[in-house]
């Protein structure tokens, strides 16, 4: 089972840009354009349905929806974070950034 976090500075960038819009956060695995399953990209979305394959992970602030089978390509921890710098979401674990340039998308 993955376990989430979401640091207090990518909590305040979402709560601005998500508004009240009713929905649920979600790290979507993207692989259009990659040419293979193997190479995708995780992005983050805001989403107003839950899909077939997705299952809810509670972070303690907001839950996350996450593709079941695409848990494979993720490590076991995981933090959503936000970046002054670059003004970007990031998908880190301890081991690595995963995705440091995560694009945010609202459905």
């Amino acid at each position: 089972m993955l376990n989430i976090t979401i640091t207090s500075e990518a909590q305040e960038v979402l709560k601005t840009k998500i508004g009240d819009k009713k929905g649920c956060l979600k790290i979507k695995y993207e692989t259009e354009g990659c040419g293979c399953v193997m190479s995708g990209i995780p992005v983050l979305e805001y989403v107003d349905e839950t899909g077939f394959d997705d299952i809810k992970i509670d972070t303690g602030s907001m839950p996350v929806l996450v593709e079941k089978s695409k848990q494979v390509f993720y490590d076991k921890e995981l933090k959503i974070d936000f970046s002054t710098s670059s003004k970007m979401f990031q998908l880190k674990s301890p081991g690595q950034i995963i995705n440091g340039r995560m694009n945010f998308i609202i459905r």
